[in-house]
């Protein structure tokens, strides 16, 4: 039964990675954590090249998962603020030590792609020969 139910709902822990751990809301939680609340325009322009459309889903996702909260103002113009809730607060530390040991090994990785790069040109060419 277990099993049937994983293959028809999916993994839970597989669903949660998923909606945080693609590269918007890596950003968008590490900017919050850092920066603390801001308004739509501000995390638009820190993040830099992100559609309109693909922020407001990234936000919706996080706030759906209660890991960023969203507060409304009741002004003209309605004035909208971005920030985390408790869970991410929580969240932040792993996030950071994910971004760190990124920057780390940044350049290992970038040589390692070029080596497997290099590597799979190679093995292309020889089997056309």
């Amino acid at each position: 039964m277990k099993t049937e139910e994983k293959s028809k709902n999916g993994c839970p822990v597989r669903s949660i990675l998923n909606g945080i751990g693609d590269k918007w809301s890596i950003l968008v939680i590490d900017m919050l954590g850092n920066l603390g609340i801001m308004r739509f325009n501000e995390i638009s322009k820190s993040l830099g090249n992100i559609s309109q459309k693909m922020l407001t889903v990234t936000l919706r996702s996080l706030e759906a998962d209660g890991i960023i909260f969203r507060k409304i103002y009741a002004e003209i113009p309605p004035h909208v603020e971005y920030g985390l809730t408790d869970l991410g607060d929580d969240l932040l530390p792993h996030i950071s030590s994910l971004i760190n040991w990124s920057k780390q090994n940044m350049e290992a990785i970038k040589v390692n792609r070029e080596l497997f790069k290099r590597s799979h040109c190679a093995k292309q060419e020889h089997s056309k020969i």
